[in-house]
């Protein structure tokens, strides 16, 4: 019993339920993150969230069972080998799709509808798109940029365009990332043919996935950079309660350009890490190595002093 929770566990992927922070993208920058019907709903959304990612991913376990045994690693997960039944893998795939879009619909229609898109969006990629180059990066962008308009959706609030193209990039370069770093982890491994574990990755050369990879770094750089010089906060903040002409001046200014330089160190550190075979994980590497780590803290730091203590 033990070992088939365990299976059941490690096939829901908590490690990659991290993607779903990014419901919080909505709450964190409109200065409403300590707002408690605003963080109650995002809450209740991310938990919907992280059921609907992981009934797609035993689902996907389940029909990539063969091809997983091939791969140096994937060949190790519960279901390819064998260590938890189908049938047990299947019930619950199903239940965590139920409950959680039963919560979606708790949170709200308009959430509700981005939820079974979402879902719907991740069961195509499971069972058509990954199998379609260009179609399987753009279907895991989407996904990604479906969490974040999900913390639009539960909330109420919304983002700058200039933040959610930032996002977009950003999504478009993880994408594209992750199938560069497969390509080069594939590489090392001799007797292992890249569409015998992914069938759209031979149709990536390592030439076009650079070019993108480069392209979607300097699009994520540039949108975000664009952001911080002409969006800032909407709400004051607790450093400058008592308005005067120094607040005032000090309030006023482009403080959210701080935050560029731990973005641009992300991008190349990310990067970094996508050319030495690491970056087929996103979540793990942002779990797993220090610098990317602690650039991350630091990010989110400064979006706080910035957003709640100095405000606009």
């Amino acid at each position: 019993m033990g070992t088939i929770l365990y299976g059941i566990l490690k096939t829901a992927r908590p490690r990659q339920w991290i993607k779903n922070f990014a419901l919080f993208t909505t709450i964190l920058f409109t200065g409403r993150f300590f707002d408690p019907k605003a963080m109650t709903a995002t809450l209740y959304g991310f938990v919907a969230f992280c059921l609907l990612s992981s009934s797609n991913y035993i689902f996907n376990d389940i029909l990539d069972a063969q091809k997983d045994r091939k791969h140096p690693f994937k060949k190790f997960r519960p279901v390819a080998s064998g260590k938890l039944p189908v049938r047990i893998a299947l019930l619950v795939s199903l239940i965590f799709g139920i409950t959680g879009l039963t919560i979606a619909y708790i949170i709200g229609g308009s959430f509700f509808i981005l939820s079974i898109l979402f879902l719907a969006l991740q069961y195509s990629y499971t069972l058509f798109f990954k199998h379609i180059s260009v179609i399987d990066i753009l279907t895991i962008t989407t996904a990604y940029f479906l969490r974040v308009y999900a913390g639009e959706a539960a909330t109420g609030y919304h983002i700058s365009i200039w933040l959610a193209l930032a996002a977009l990039s950003l999504a478009l370069f993880l994408a594209i990332g992750k199938r560069r770093a497969e390509l080069t982890l594939i590489q090392k491994y001799k007797g292992v043919v890249p569409q015998d574990t992914r069938e759209s990755l031979s149709h990536y050369s390592e030439k076009l996935l650079d070019t993108y990879t480069a392209m979607f770094a300097n699009s994520t750089f540039i949108t975000y950079a664009f952001y911080t010089f002409l969006e800032r906060p909407s709400t004051p903040g607790l450093f400058f309660r008592n308005y005067n002409e120094f607040t005032l001046d000090i309030s006023g200014r482009k403080w959210l350009m701080a935050s560029v330089p731990f973005v641009l160190f992300g991008i190349m550190r990310y990067m970094q890490l996508i050319y030495e075979g690491k970056g087929e994980s996103p979540e793990k590497i942002l779990t797993s190595d220090a610098p990317l780590l602690t650039t991350v803290i630091l990010w989110i730091t400064s979006i706080f002093i910035v957003v709640y203590g100095i405000g606009g």
